[in-house]
């Protein structure tokens, strides 16, 4: 059995704010090995994003982190402190930011900060590491290596930076990577190819990633495993296969109808959408949240939402039966 790598159990996430307590993330639990990529889906702002930085403890001094477990490769990550983390960020632990122009400082070179990760965690002389720095770089697919090192990030492209910043995320080769909609702002044809390389480092590596997306098609084609988000809860987890083929929670389904799916949507027809708006979060948050949106709410909806787990581990919260009796169920 693959390693476990990270495990969060009812991670919470609470600002406050003057309309009172927004309730920004609450209870996720997911595991994590390995080699395994888990994609974590759902529409922006439903807190995915700082799921993640809550797992690298990036967050700002005024959100307030609960979890009754958070650990990474048996560290426990809610009692390490700024020291400790210092130095699993950027060497066991590397993130990848969404737009690469603001994650990298323009006042330092390219090869200035690849090195400096590498610098900082290993035992390694500067030349050492301006190798090491250069062989990513091939690696990620930018010619002219060497070349590159003494560029800034204003020379290169949108799709050069990102592909530096898996390099850097690379340096020291993580256990974790964590992947924050990293083809944001590139066109089509480079974020093919930006998540291609992903996929094929982090297997060749045997790294464990976590890939935060809004978009479906792309969770279709890499993930292993899929957590699907809404409004700070995830509403259904398991393997992709077991979400794709058959999806529990109205909010997944709704989600799935709005893309196109070659050989069977026709040209021209109408795709699905979810009407309505994300909820408020701040005060008491009480109920299934999706409720608002959903076709098949009732009044009990407004009430506990048990989660249904099956033998499968494939889960998801909501009081209606959808066709498969679950084997375990816990309520919220």
């Amino acid at each position: 059995m693959s390693e476990t790598v990270l495990t969060v159990e009812n991670l919470r996430l609470d600002i406050p704010t003057a309309a009172g307590t927004l309730h920004a993330v609450r209870g996720i639990d997911f595991e994590l090995k390995r080699g395994e990529t888990l994609c974590i889906v759902g529409e922006s702002g439903s807190g995915k994003s700082l799921t993640s930085l809550a797992i690298m403890d990036l967050l700002g001094k005024r959100i307030q982190r609960k979890a009754d477990k958070l650990e990474f490769d048996g560290t426990d990550l809610m009692t390490a402190g700024q020291r400790r983390m210092r130095a699993l960020r950027g060497d066991r632990m590397a993130m990848i930011f969404q737009e690469p122009m603001t994650s990298l400082n323009p006042a330092y070179t390219i090869g200035d900060q690849l090195c400096e990760a590498l610098l900082l965690h290993r035992s390694v002389g500067k030349a050492a590491a301006r190798a090491r720095a250069v062989e990513l770089l091939e690696k990620v697919g930018i010619t002219g290596a060497e070349r590159r090192m003494s560029q800034y990030p204003h020379q290169l492209s949108g799709g050069l930076r990102q592909r530096v910043m898996i390099a850097m995320a690379l340096m020291c080769e993580p256990e974790l990577i964590i992947a924050d909609e990293p083809t944001t702002a590139l066109d089509v044809t480079i974020q093919a190819q930006i998540l291609r390389l992903l996929i094929d480092l982090t297997r060749e590596m045997n790294v464990a990633m976590i890939l935060i997306t809004h978009d479906l098609g792309v969770v279709a084609r890499i993930a292993d495993k899929v957590a699907v988000m809404y409004a700070g809860e995830l509403v259904e987890t398991g393997t992709a296969k077991k979400v794709f083929d058959a999806p529990m929670h109205p909010y997944t389904r709704g989600l799935l109808r709005c893309i196109p799916v070659p050989g069977k949507t026709e040209r021209g027809s109408e795709l699905g959408s979810i009407p309505g708006i994300v909820p408020s979060l701040i005060g008491r948050v009480e109920g299934c949240v999706f409720r608002t949106r959903c076709e098949e709410a009732t009044d009990a909806c407004a009430g506990s939402i048990p989660r249904r787990v099956d033998e499968d581990g494939h889960a998801f919260r909501c009081i209606h039966e959808t066709g498969r009796a679950p084997v375990g169920e816990t309520t919220t």
